[in-house]
C-alpha cells in the first residue's frame, strides 16, 4: 500500500489554532461503516449515538509540561529541551534544540539552577539521555518552570494552558493530548452514565513519534514509535463484559484503539496489561476489541489517518475528508471530530 493513497489537499486555514471556548460544541461528522452514510452534528449530540450497555473508552494520560527552556552553564547559550520519556530515575530521553551545543558532559541550568539537566549520551537518531538534578518532587519543578508541548501545527499561543488537557487527565507521561478526548466536558460525561454507558479508562502515553511524518513509499516499511500503555483489571473485567451482554466497545481515539488492539493481538483477550506497544494498524486489518470509534480529522499521509482508514473503508474516509473540507470542518488538534459506528 503506497503512502500517496493517503494524501488530500487540505487549505492552511482549516488548520485549527485555538481552541472553542465550550469543548462539547464542535462539529462531529458521523459515518456508518455499514452503508457509509455521513451525518453532520454537533459533538454534544454524541448521545444520541451511544447506547445503554456500551463501554465509552477513555485515554486518561496527562500530558507533561515537557517544554523547557535553558541555558549552558559554561556560555549562556540558549537550549531548549523536549522530554520525551522517563527511562528510569532521573534520567530521561529528551530532544534538545540545537542539538549540536548539548554534547555529553554538558549541563544546562533552568529557572536559575532549580533545575539542571546534564547530557550522558547522544542516541542514533538525534535524541539525547539527560540526568536531572533538583531539589524537591520533580513533576512539581516541572509543573513550574516547564511549558506545554503543543503540536508543531499551532501557531497561536495557548492561553489556557488546561485546554491542552481532557477534563479526566489524571496519569502523567505524555509528550502530546490524546486529542479526541478534548471534546468531552464533565457535564457530557455525566449525561453519558446516566444513559447507562460505561465510562472504562486506560492509559498510553502519547509520544512525539505522533507527529513523525511516514517517510517510505510503502507504508508497510514504516518503522513505528513505541509508546507506553496500561490496562487495569477492573476496565478489562468491565471491557469483557461489555462483550458478553452485547454491547459494543467505542474507542475515544488513535490511542485507546491502538491501546485494545495490542492487548487483544498479544494476549488473545481483554486482561490487565502494561508494556511498550509499537502496533501500526494500516488497512487491511481486522480488528478484534472496538465496535466503534470517536477521533479527530488527522494529517495527511500520517499513521492515524491509515488506522482510520483501517477501521472503515479507505475510499469511504478519503470520502469523508475532502466532505469535511467542502464543509469547513476545523482540522487537527483542536479541531472537530468524527464517530465511526
Amino acid at each position: 500500500m503506497k503512502i500517496e493513497d493517503f494524501d488530500f489537499d487540505l487549505p492552511e486555514e482549516l488548520i485549527a489554532q485555538t481552541p472553542l471556548k465550550d469543548r462539547a460544541a464542535s462539529n462531529l461528522m458521523v459515518l456508518n461503516r455499514e452503508d457509509e452514510s455521513i451525518e453532520h452534528r454537533t459533538f454534544s449530540d454524541l448521545l444520541e449515538y451511544l447506547r445503554p450497555g456500551d463501554s465509552l473508552v477513555l485515554n486518561n494520560t496527562k500530558v507533561l509540561p515537557a517544554r523547557l527552556l535553558g541555558t549552558k552553564e559554561e556560555t549562556g547559550a540558549s537550549i531548549e529541551l523536549l522530554l520525551l520519556h522517563q527511562i528510569e530515575g532521573n534520567r530521561w530521553e529528551v530532544l534538545a534544540k540545537p542539538a549540536k551545543k548539548f554534547k555529553e558532559g554538558t549541563t544546562i541550568q533552568f529557572g536559575d539552577g532549580l533545575l539542571t539537566a546534564t547530557c550522558v549520551e547522544t542516541l542514533d537518531q538525534g535524541g539525547k539521555i539527560v540526568e536531572f538534578d533538583y531539589e524537591g518532587i520533580f513533576l512539581e519543578v516541572l509543573n513550574e518552570l516547564g511549558e506545554m508541548p503543543l503540536p508543531p501545527y499551532i501557531k497561536e499561543q495557548l492561553d489556557d494552558q488546561e485546554r491542552y488537557q481532557t477534563v479526566y487527565a489524571e496519569d502523567p507521561g505524555s509528550a502530546a493530548a490524546p486529542t479526541a478526548g478534548l471534546h468531552f466536558t464533565e457535564d457530557l460525561l455525566n449525561k453519558i452514565r446516566e444513559q447507562g454507558i460505561n465510562i472504562v479508562y486506560l492509559t498510553l502515553h502519547v509520544g512525539l513519534g505522533t507527529f513523525r511524518p511516514v517517510q517510505v513509499d510503502n507504508v508497510e516499511e514504516h518503522d513505528m514509535h513505541a509508546e507506553y500503555y496500561h490496562l487495569s483489571q477492573e476496565s478489562a473485567e468491565q471491557l469483557k463484559a461489555t462483550k458478553e451482554n452485547g454491547g459494543r466497545v467505542i474507542a475515544v481515539g488513535t490511542t485507546s484503539i491502538r491501546t485494545l488492539e495490542t492487548v487483544m493481538r498479544d494476549h488473545g483477550e481483554l486482561k490487565a496489561a502494561s508494556g511498550w506497544t509499537d502496533i501500526f494498524i494500516y488497512p487491511p486489518y481486522q480488528f478484534q476489541a472496538v465496535d466503534g470509534l470517536v477521533t479527530n480529522f488527522h494529517l495527511p499521509k500520517s499513521t492515524l489517518i491509515m488506522l482510520v482508514s483501517a477501521f472503515a473503508n479507505q475510499n469511504f474516509i478519503m470520502h469523508a475528508y475532502h466532505e469535511a473540507i467542502r464543509e469547513r470542518y476545523r482540522f487537527f488538534s483542536f479541531g472537530d471530530a468524527m464517530i465511526i459506528l
